[in-house]
């Protein structure tokens, strides 16, 4: 993967952008359990009370607070409170709170003592008073509800508390109790004072269910706010990464077509048409789809998994070991998974390979296997790559599939054990249930950043191997490379072609291919090859293209070393007509002008004539814009080869190659098509491969090759005299005359 990580580079930019937007998607996400948390505590619990100490107080209340305070504490909240004394003041009070009248003198908080320092003093009086009242009922052996302990929140007075603290057992024991408040959790303390600051504001007659309400709206719609923010963060963060994974894929299948289109034969006998398909689209579409979910997961889950796990801490931190607990299980099923899958991974892709091989080896001759009658065998070879890597797949899908029943054994056994010790925990008021759903839910986001790296387990290691593969074909170094410092073909050349003593042998092979060819195909004069099978006849055209390079000796273009020429400028002076007459999907006149875009209707109309292809063509109703099939599978094999060789001859090359380009000619029209050719390509070189003595007879120089050399030259009539291996090719086609 990190072989191709230069795709990623022109999306820095974008990537940071990405990175940027997931940290607030997860900022979001995290923040959403906290207000969840504020809610149930908060709104639901403490009547939507988020201070211990009270916005306004009596006298009465402010009195009550200061006699069950330690002297640190009482200076609080002399700082803490100010009585209300301009009308503005006392009119607003009257508004808000609805007993402010009878109450007596009422206190506004100042704002200027840190507010959660008054919280703590004004929790701890409170806390002071429920200790002393509770030992006083303890001592006197009263039930709740009886004597010195009853007091609720609906029957609770605070005249009556004041009144009742003034009693001199509460008065004498309370400094006993006040110290034991400072020494109590602060939770607990904070759970007693949102309690009583209730019953401060219903003193006031403030409207509790209001002020309930308007928490629980506010926080609502902080919440709303955020999840929006969130879903807008997790839009644009796809959106990000589908832009970049999908330009690194195509810069990618741009690569590589390019570079397929470079490689010599040699590259293309090393890796298959197949495997090349498989690369540039089942290969690119891995690393497409890590890149696009590697954003949003390999990002996003670590940020979720630390994020998660320090908020659940400052939660509670008793509970953490239950997260550590369910890391670690994860972890190891995560490692287990990924050494058994991973070897299978690497299998899959050259299994792909394997059945695009059969499935277009079938597809490509299925007129053969048909006539032979072989449409079992090829079922059967069929069915075998297919369950090859259906089994395979198979297996990495059961691996895979074991992942999410532990994901959700684990997650629900996390939900229990919190449940289970956070129910003992706020028994205790060590915990609240708002923190207990929170941690519950930070819990979840760990567990599912957890899930969220298993998901990329399946994908990362099948993306490795694509990567690997497609970093294979990027980095392939061409056997046949353009010059660094090339040279010029002269503007006056004529195309001539010769071969200095050449040797050629093929790649691994042990033998020469061609020994010691030396001959020169000059302009208009037609050099002809005829030879047995195997005999190297098509090897040697590679050679004058370049689509292999000698391995001795050397190839002339015109005098100049074609390994000193550009490939491009080369091939621009070449007419090439192979064995396969291979046609592209278009139209006539759009194969016809492959070689030369701008060519003019008369120029095709000639081409046509002298390759005895105007007659089916006039035959069609659209003539040169009927369409063409893909591979030309809509016309016949005459009329291909005749439509290849046209499309030669539109070019006006300098050299004409045709490797037996008239296999599939009736001798009459071979014999019109050959008359035709003199005329049109009178200067330029003409190289013709032919396996029939009619073909090539005429030719000004023929060259015999029987295994890799030149066993005989000369025209038709020297070779029948001089030649045994030309002669016997003669005699074993029949032709007597020529005999």
């Amino acid at each position: 993967m990190l072989r191709l990580r230069k795709y990623l580079r022109p999306y820095i930019a974008f990537i940071f952008i990405a990175i940027l937007l997931l940290c607030g998607q997860g900022m979001a996400d995290l923040f959403l359990p906290d207000l969840m948390s504020d809610i149930v505590n908060v709104g639901i619990q403490r009547s939507g009370i988020e201070h211990s100490a009270p916005e306004a107080l009596s006298g009465n209340a402010l009195a009550f607070l200061l006699r069950f305070s330690s002297e640190e504490n009482q200076k609080i909240l002399h700082d803490g409170y100010r009585k209300a004394g301009n009308t503005d003041e006392i009119e607003s009070v009257r508004k808000q709170y609805a007993k402010a009248d009878t109450a007596g003198e009422v206190y506004l908080i100042n704002g200027k003592e840190d507010r959660a320092v008054l919280d703590d003093a004004v929790s701890r009086a409170d806390l002071a008073f429920m200790l002393t009242m509770q030992g006083i009922a303890d001592a006197m052996n009263l039930s709740p509800g009886n004597g010195a302990g009853s007091f609720s929140e609906e029957n609770a007075d605070i005249s009556a508390m004041l009144r009742l603290s003034e009693i001199p057992a509460v008065s004498g024991a309370a400094p006993q109790y006040i110290k034991e408040a400072l020494s109590y959790d602060g939770m607990y303390s904070d759970q007693v004072g949102a309690a009583m600051a209730k019953l401060f504001y219903q003193e006031l007659g403030a409207d509790l269910a209001a002020m309930q309400m308007q928490y629980i709206l506010r926080i609502g719609l902080w919440m709303a706010a955020v999840t929006l923010c969130g879903v807008t963060a997790t839009i644009l963060v796809s959106l990000v990464a589908a832009k970049i994974s999908s330009g690194a894929a195509k810069a990618i299948r741009s690569d590589l077509f390019r570079k397929v289109e470079s490689f010599s034969n040699e590259e293309f006998d090393r890796f298959s048409t197949a495997s090349l398909i498989t690369r540039t689209t089942n290969d690119v579409t891995q690393i497409q789809n890590l890149i696009f979910m590697g954003l949003r997961m390999i990002c996003y889950a670590p940020i979720m998994g630390i994020g998660g796990a320090v908020l659940a801490a400052s939660t509670t931190v008793t509970m953490s070991w239950i997260i550590i607990a369910a890391i670690a299980v994860l972890m190891m099923v995560l490692l287990i998974v990924f050494f058994v899958a991973m070897p299978k991974f690497r299998i899959m892709q050259s299994l792909i390979d394997r059945l695009n091989l059969v499935t277009r080896e079938s597809l490509s001759g299925i007129l053969v296997i048909r006539a032979f009658g072989r449409e079992s065998n090829e079922e059967k070879r069929f069915d075998k790559a297919n369950k090859d890597l259906s089994d395979t797949n198979l297996f990495v899908n059961r691996v895979m599939t074991f992942l999410m029943p532990v994901m959700m054994l684990v997650m629900n056994g996390v939900s229990i054990l919190i449940v289970w010790i956070g129910a003992h925990q706020i028994e205790q008021s060590k915990l609240q249930v708002g923190d207990m759903m929170a941690f519950i839910q930070y819990s979840m986001m760990i567990i599912m950043s957890f899930l969220m790296i298993a998901v990329m387990f399946i994908i990362i290691p099948r993306a490795s191997v694509s990567g690997t593969r497609i970093a294979d074909v990027l980095e392939c170094e061409e056997s046949i490379r353009d010059p660094e410092d090339p040279e010029e073909l002269p503007e006056d050349g004529k195309g001539e072609i010769s071969f200095n003593h050449v040797y050629f042998r093929y790649k691994g092979a042990q033998d020469d291919v061609l020994k010691d060819i030396t001959f020169t195909a000059r302009p208009g004069e037609t050099t002809a090859f005829i030879g047995t099978t195997g005999s190297g006849k098509t090897t040697l055209l590679n050679l004058i293209t370049r689509f292999y390079d000698v391995t001795g000796g050397s190839v002339t273009f015109d005098g100049i070393d074609v390994r000193r020429l550009r490939q491009h400028d080369l091939r621009q002076q070449i007419g090439l007509v192979p064995q396969k007459g291979t046609l592209f999907s278009g139209d006539i006149a759009s194969n016809l002008r492959y070689g030369c875009e701008d060519a003019s209707y008369e120029q095709l109309r000639s081409a046509t004539d002298a390759a005895q292809a105007t007659e089916f063509i006039d035959s069609r109703s659209e003539k040169y814009a009927s369409s063409i099939a893909q591979g030309g599978t809509n016309v016949s094999g005459g009329q291909k080869q005749r439509l290849a060789i046209a499309r030669a001859l539109v070019k006006k090359a300098k050299v004409y190659i045709f490797d037996d380009s008239f296999s599939a000619l009736d001798f009459k029209t071979d014999a019109a098509l050959r008359k035709a050719l003199k005329k049109y390509t009178a200067d330029a070189s003409v190289i013709i491969v032919g396996q029939r003595i009619s073909t090539i007879m005429h030719a000004e120089n023929i060259i015999v090759l029987d295994e890799g050399r030149i066993v005989g030259r000369g025209t038709h009539n020297s070779l029948l005299k001089d030649c045994p291996q030309y002669r016997e090719i003669a005699v074993s086609q029949n032709n007597m005359q020529e005999v």
